[in-house]
């Protein structure tokens, strides 16, 4: 089972801002009156990503899963990969919720364990479809996104909640932006929540704490979303490079990516197909982008991103999958959540894969 969320809170806050020190991301801000980000889909952008994993401390034997770039969409296509490593590594495929993983293997003997691999993706940004201009999706593949997993039941609270939420809203487009407004207002970025969160939505609403991290505060929306009946899904990934419009907490720092992951979400719309969602980092921007904990999303600095993240986002992300209930094959723990960071086990069993520097991995980028 997945640890209770107060667990949630201990340690620092390995990914709450990343340093900006040693990089530039037009670091010269505009003032808050005349921030903009208005990313608009146009010309396609290519990166290679790489992931390579050192296991440092060899106790019997030692398994690695990597996640992949598994996402084909107007949006994205995912490349080609190439690996290497000096065990036993290929690239594995989960049929039902379609996302790839590199699994390598070592014995008790291997000298030095790695493996590494550069997945090359074309990413670019995303604005809304306009109403009607959209055929409808296949009815089995919709209802796929609206079941309730072992994080996002669609009962009870989570229900109760979101009928709340929508109340007086009519139209699905309506609900869909009672639902964003209702995160918005409500959640909050925790900066001391470890790495992107769990995402246990019962928990959070149970206890009154809406305090997370993307993993968190987006799988709440998701949750809400197929509570009544809206296909929504969440999109697991990893920053790639600096934001074009100068917001520091929406950027990647392509020479270290360890603490770049992040979640999104999507909502299916009819006529409009699936919609770019993304309250979290709405969330994000309003806590850490000042030295001011903003509260309104309608402060200068925080109302383009408020706009502009209900219904699009910038290309400077890459994503891995939506998947959830992840079961690694071959491994003896337990089931994930979510895969969107690098896992590895060995006697002890499953290393922190929210300490890279301890479970050494490191992840770069570079844009061709």
């Amino acid at each position: 089972m997945i640890t209770a969320r107060r667990t949630l809170l201990k340690g620092a806050a390995c990914w709450a801002g990343l340093s900006v020190s040693s990089w530039t991301l037009a670091q010269t801000a505009a003032p808050a009156a005349a921030r903009t980000f208005q990313p608009q889909p146009g010309a396609w952008r290519t990166f290679e990503v790489t992931t390579r994993v050192d296991i440092t401390h060899v106790d019997g034997a030692t398994r690695v899963w990597l996640p992949v770039p598994s996402v084909n969409t107007a949006w994205q296509q995912s490349g080609i990969h190439s690996f290497a490593s000096n065990g036993l590594a290929r690239l594995r495929s989960d049929s039902l919720q379609g996302f790839q993983m590199l699994y390598a293997e070592f014995t008790p003997q291997a000298d030095k364990p790695f493996v590494e691999i550069t997945s090359r993706i074309q990413t670019q940004n995303r604005a809304p479809a306009a109403p009607g201009s959209v055929a409808a999706e296949a009815a089995a593949s919709l209802k796929f996104f609206t079941r309730a997993t072992h994080l996002l039941p669609t009962d009870g609270i989570v229900r109760e909640t979101a009928q709340k939420a929508i109340a007086g809203a009519h139209t699905e487009l309506e609900k869909v932006r009672a639902i964003y407004d209702w995160i918005v207002a409500n959640a909050w970025r925790e900066p001391k929540v470890r790495g992107c969160g769990e995402g246990d939505i019962k928990t959070m609403l149970e206890t009154g704490n809406l305090g997370g991290k993307c993993a968190d505060i987006n799988a709440l929306f998701v949750g809400l979303c197929r509570s009544v009946g809206i296909p929504a899904r969440d999109v697991y990934g990893l920053r790639l490079a600096p934001s074009a419009f100068g917001y520091k907490e929406l950027s990647g720092n392509p020479a270290s990516l360890k603490g770049a992951q992040h979640c999104r979400a999507e909502v299916y719309v009819n006529g409009q197909g699936w919609l770019a969602m993304d309250p979290a980092d709405v969330a994000k921007v309003m806590r850490l982008e000042t030295p001011e904990w903003i509260k309104s999303p309608q402060h200068p600095v925080v109302q383009p991103v408020y706009q502009t993240l209900f219904g699009g986002w910038e290309g400077n992300w890459v994503a891995w999958n939506t998947a959830h209930d992840v079961m690694l094959p071959q491994s003896k723990g337990e089931r994930l959540g979510f895969f969107m960071y690098p896992v590895a086990e060995n006697n002890d069993g499953r290393l922190d894969s929210y300490a890279p520097d301890d479970f050494k991995y490191q992840i770069t980028a570079r844009e061709i």
